[in-house]
């Protein structure tokens, strides 16, 4: 009974926005996020927070342009910081 109830809550979730799994966030990211604007607070540069082992095994570039697209992020690093970091490095 609980397992028919919990079906129905998550269709009629889905129902009232079908396109809601578009803007969700993953967990990975928000953590990936919170660690980037702990570093950054604790003045490291954000490029070599972004060179550390625990973003690169855990982010590819997409997903690092994404968090450093976060509005909390932007807030955080400055939006000239966030928009120089999200260009491709060569």
């Amino acid at each position: 009974m609980l397992t028919w109830i919990g079906t129905v809550v998550r269709l009629s979730s889905y129902l009232r926005n079908p396109f809601s799994f578009l803007f969700a966030r993953s967990g990975k990211e928000e953590r990936l996020a919170t660690y980037v604007i702990r570093e950054h607070e604790r003045g490291r540069p954000v490029a070599e927070i972004l060179d550390d082992p625990y973003i690169r095994n855990r982010a590819t570039p997409q997903e690092i342009a994404r968090i450093l697209d976060r509005p909390e992020v932007i807030h955080a690093l400055g939006g000239h910081v966030a928009a120089t970091e999200r260009e491709p490095r060569s």
